[in-house]
């Protein structure tokens, strides 16, 4: 899952993600400023998991210049879309952890700020949330 942002020249150099309103970081360096976007944007869709806010989903590579694609670490990714999913099915968190066979409500919340699932859950995310992307969260989509 990549995420583009805008490159500003200027001292110091900054830049905004053109999909993610107020997700924006500078650098006094261009290696600098990379490694600021990759943390904004990681940081920006790190939300409190009682937050209600579905992201709009990342576009296609835009042909236009000064634009970078900046990648979504997999545990950041993997949260976003599971959060996203149960609000879009309008399940609380302790009804999707039922529904998963999870034995508290803290194992849920787990999954959904930088999660680390087992090959196991992750069988059962996706049997319940079949829209979720797997290939989005390692990043091949």
């Amino acid at each position: 899952m990549k995420y583009h942002f805008r490159i500003h020249a200027g001292q110091p150099e900054w830049a905004e993600c053109i999909e993610l309103e107020g997700c924006l970081t500078q650098g006094r360096s261009r290696t600098e400023l990379v490694k600021n976007m990759h943390e904004a944007l990681n940081l920006y869709l790190e939300e409190p998991e009682s937050s209600k806010v579905i992201f709009p989903a990342p576009t296609r590579t835009p042909k236009a210049r000064n634009i970078v694609a900046v990648e979504v670490e997999p545990g950041v990714a993997f949260a976003l879309q599971l959060r996203q999913s149960r609000l879009r099915s309008r399940l609380t968190q302790q009804q999707a952890a039922q529904m998963l066979g999870l034995k508290s409500l803290y194992s849920y919340q787990r999954l959904e700020r930088r999660g680390n699932p087992s090959l196991s859950t992750l069988k059962k995310v996706k049997t319940l949330f079949p829209e979720l992307s797997l290939d989005a969260v390692l990043g091949g989509a």
